[in-house]
């Protein structure tokens, strides 16, 4: 039986951010595949969600046994609308750090910039907590790689209209804060975490660390997304 698993950096990063997570996978016997989104490649084009969630729909093995997309932090906006449009072409979703969300939603509708770069949010993922267990190499890396966010991809509200999307299985790996606070978020209204008081099969998991596993711990998240890839 072949399992794909497709890997998708949230906000600043290529395929490149899970350079160590890859080999774990593969020594685990999947077919695995990172991307980069539209807009994120340094062309600087001009994209909204439905446009990068094409392509990882386009991205996605039709003729795999079992296809796993995971997708870390903002790369959730595009791959929620994926499970919309395709909800028979994902057969577990794992969000890192991150959660389902609801139609409507956009990152920051106020921003009034074409563009977000890292700068613009270096300092409050960083007093914030999100870059913890992250050493300085890996931190120079980060800022030295990471290109600008295309502005549509924050402001622009997704569209869901398919309830079957509420019903793909799903994995969500809380780093940051705890399930429990994931929970509590969700039921007090927090806008990223909506979606998570609507979808009805999904499992969270507690992975303390910072927000970018993939660095601080890839071999606990490769541990964890191999064991939803194997169902």
């Amino acid at each position: 039986m072949t399992t794909q698993i497709m890997l998708v950096p949230g906000f600043w990063l290529g395929a490149w951010a899970w350079d160590e997570v890859v080999p774990l996978l593969r020594a685990k016997g999947f077919d695995v595949t990172s991307l980069t989104l539209p807009g994120l490649d340094g062309s600087g084009a001009d994209v909204g969600p439905g446009e990068q969630a094409d392509a990882i729909a386009a991205a996605l093995d039709r003729d795999a046994d079992r296809r796993v997309l995971v997708v870390h932090s903002g790369a959730a906006v595009p791959g929620t609308v994926v499970l919309d449009r395709h909800p028979d072409l994902v057969d577990h979703v794992v969000f890192v750090d991150a959660a389902p969300v609801v139609d409507g939603f956009a990152m920051n509708a106020e921003l009034d910039t074409p563009t977000l770069p890292i700068e613009a949010a270096w300092d409050e993922e960083y007093e914030g907590g999100s870059m913890r267990d992250l050493t300085e190499e890996q931190l120079a890396t980060f800022r030295s790689r990471a290109v600008p966010q295309p502005g549509r991809t924050v402001t622009e509200p997704v569209r869901l209209t398919d309830p079957r999307r509420l019903a793909v299985p799903g994995t969500v790996v809380c780093t940051v804060f705890s399930s429990d606070d994931y929970r509590s978020y969700a039921e007090q209204g927090v806008p990223f975490l909506a979606g998570l008081r609507d979808h009805t099969a999904l499992r969270l998991v507690d992975l303390p660390t910072g927000h970018w596993p993939m660095w601080s711990r890839p071999a606990e998240l490769a541990d964890l997304i191999a064991e939803a890839a194997a169902g």
